[in-house]
């Protein structure tokens, strides 16, 4: 059974018409990629799958069960967890702490002052556990404000696995980061497929990154759903190398 499927899914604002009748079947340990050119509705189709629109028509489908009406914070704790193309953290707080209120988020212990000794060991088991999975343990204590653009992208990447998500949901996840740390944060989420098997659905621009890491490519364009298939299968369609890839023979 499929982990996601988006069921021909639109959405308008107003006279607009952002997505068009968009599909997307995602499997168990996938890793899917979203691309299409600026304004093709990738973010659009992003906040539909997490909750924070709701389409215009279509089902979205977590699990065998129907999300379509579910708000945000309810497909939080159902399994899906999201990064921002901006980055979203607490830049006051170190990147340990940072992490250890999505995990207490996690743990259903959001609205209290005060957790026991044995739930508190739990949650900083969890911590540990992430800050050594996304290479963060060395700048437990670093204000997440202080670090590198590539590291506080990994601290926010740390928050949503701390969330305990069996779907992972990056948007745009190396933009603005120069080669270094693009190669950084490429391998992390290689690392997160490959060897924690996260289901995984990413927004990305960066080509070379996308080929690199996906499994399936789903190609929009001006709303629509233009191609799917395997990297190969997309890097040699005709209709994507016009829109997109910049080739037109």
């Amino acid at each position: 059974m499929n982990l996601l499927e988006v069921r021909n899914v639109s959405k308008s604002f107003g006279s607009l018409a952002a997505l068009s009748g968009v599909s997307l079947s995602v499997e168990p340990g996938e890793l899917r990629a979203v691309i299409g050119p600026n304004g093709a509705g990738k973010t659009t189709f992003f906040n539909l799958i997490s909750g924070f629109f709701p389409p215009s028509a279509g089902e979205i489908v977590f699990d065998g069960a129907d999300v379509t009406a579910l708000p945000a914070h309810r497909r939080v704790e159902i399994g899906m967890a999201r990064t921002f193309q901006i980055t979203e953290i607490f830049p006051e707080l170190t990147v340990r702490e940072n992490v250890r209120i999505a995990a207490e988020v996690a743990a259903g212990h959001r609205l209290r002052y005060w957790i026991g000794s044995s739930h508190a060991a739990e949650v900083s088991g969890r911590v540990d556990e992430i800050m050594d999975l996304t290479g963060l343990a060395g700048k437990a204590q670093r204000l997440v404000g202080e670090l590198a653009h590539g590291d506080q992208r990994a601290a926010e990447i740390a928050m949503a696995l701390a969330l305990g998500p069996r779907l992972l949901l990056l948007d745009e996840p190396t933009a603005g980061m120069g080669d270094q740390e693009t190669v950084e944060i490429t391998a992390l989420i290689r690392r997160l497929h490959k060897d924690s098997r996260y289901t995984i659905v990413l927004i990305e621009h960066d080509m070379q990154v996308v080929f690199r890491l996906a499994d399936r490519i789903t190609v929009l364009d001006q709303g629509r759903l233009l191609a799917e298939g395997a990297p190969q299968e997309i890097a040699d369609n005709h209709a994507v190398q016009a829109a997109y890839l910049g080739k037109t023979t």
